[in-house]
């Protein structure tokens, strides 16, 4: 019994130091999002470019571009208020696979708006594809 236990205390860690998770819930989102006629051939496109991205310096590949996170957030402001709130901010970044159900973020109490949301996207986005 030990040696399970053991063996799934590694393999967590593995996945941890390596952030296979993230990377997959990356994926996910990505395949989700574009929902391409081949989705093996697009995943292997976007790992391709992801290699090609860390060997060169060129920029990683984002499938959020500026007016896709605009229409999101927009999505989520229904009444034009210029916020959304904490709850929408954090299932935001759950559902676009940048963070996970139980991570803790800080809510200041005040709504999020558009470039807190822009830059956080970003910002969680190219930590994900640079850990890789």
């Amino acid at each position: 019994m030990e040696a399970n236990s053991n063996r799934e205390s590694e393999a967590r860690n593995y996945l941890q130091k390596h952030r296979i998770m993230e990377l997959l819930n990356y994926l996910t989102s990505s395949l989700l999002f574009f929902q391409p006629d081949k989705p093996r051939e697009y995943l292997v496109s976007l790992l391709e470019r992801l290699r090609i991205a860390k060997l060169t310096g060129m920029a990683f590949p984002f499938f959020m571009d500026h007016s896709n996170i605009v229409a999101m957030f927009e999505m989520m402001d229904s009444s034009n208020k210029g916020t959304i709130s904490f709850v929408q901010y954090k299932e935001a970044l759950n559902t676009l696979g940048l963070c996970t159900a139980d991570e803790v973020l800080e809510d200041d109490g005040h709504g999020i708006t558009l470039d807190k949301f822009r830059r956080e996207v970003n910002k969680r986005t190219q930590e994900i594809w640079s850990a890789f």
